[in-house]
């Protein structure tokens, strides 16, 4: 009986609590939420219009400027990549140029034949002609291409269009009843962008006296012992001086060891 009483004692005082408060019995007091107005921690005025809004116009600029940046530095190494690619591409094929002119003019020049390739003023016959931008000479070619024999070749340096030369092959038969040669097509460019160069020619005159080095071979008579080819080029490809040593024919060499006083046992 008491504890009832108590328990409707403390009902009524809560009861009468409550109406003096303003809200009904019952109901616990909820806490403020967080940055509302009657919280003692509000969002400022300023803080709540700006992430209502999004980002301000000096904010979009300065993105914008710094995504600019990294892209203009994304650009810079691509075409820095680029040009590296495309400039190490063209050094590998103009070494590769360079290369396969060397072993082919090595290869024909070492091969030269004395067949006679015209005439001189007293009908004599001509095995070689140099001079400082020229020379001719008779070679197999090699490959399915030896199948016509040996042919005329005229080598020379030739001026192009950009102030530099070029160094271009002309193929010709010889046929065999001392009719002109007849050129097989157009002439081969062995070699483009050529700045400067010239052949010169070293051997012996006909009573054996060693020559020095000349850009023109006077003698046509007999083929020079030495055969120089030398280029300049502009970039970073250098062309290494070329000095062909030409074959020894075994007849002419007889022919000279018989003018020195030699005979086939040996000196007299």
């Amino acid at each position: 009986m008491k504890s009832g009483i108590r328990h409707s004692g403390f009902g009524i005082r809560g009861a009468v609590c409550a109406q003096v408060v303003g809200r009904p019995a019952g109901l616990r007091r909820r806490a403020p939420r967080f940055g509302s107005s009657d919280s003692p921690f509000p969002i400022p005025h300023s803080l709540q219009h700006r992430h209502a809004t999004g980002f301000t116009l000096l904010e979009v600029l300065a993105v914008m400027a710094l995504l600019g940046l990294l892209l203009l530095g994304v650009f810079s190494g691509l075409r820095t990549a680029t040009h590296s690619v495309r400039s190490g591409t063209a050094t590998i094929e103009r070494i590769d140029q360079v290369r396969s002119a060397q072993q082919f003019l090595r290869r024909e020049l070492a091969q030269t034949l004395a067949q006679p390739i015209g005439k001189d003023s007293e009908g004599g016959p001509i095995y070689f002609e140099g001079s400082a931008r020229e020379m001719s000479y008779v070679a197999p070619l090699p490959g399915y291409l030896g199948k016509l024999g040996p042919q005329l070749q005229h080598l020379q340096l030739v001026d192009d269009d950009d102030g530099g030369m070029r160094l271009e092959l002309s193929l010709a038969l010889l046929p065999p009843d001392g009719q002109p040669p007849q050129a097989l097509g157009d002439p081969q460019v062995l070699l483009e962008h050529v700045s400067d160069g010239g052949f010169e020619y070293r051997g012996e005159d006909r009573q054996g006296n060693p020559l020095p080095w000349s850009p023109e071979w006077a003698d046509g008579q007999q083929l020079p012992q030495l055969v120089r080819i030398r280029l300049e080029m502009p970039g970073n490809v250098a062309w290494l001086p070329l000095e062909v040593p030409l074959r020894v024919e075994p007849m002419r060499g007889a022919s000279r060891m018989l003018r020195r006083g030699m005979g086939p046992g040996g000196a007299r």
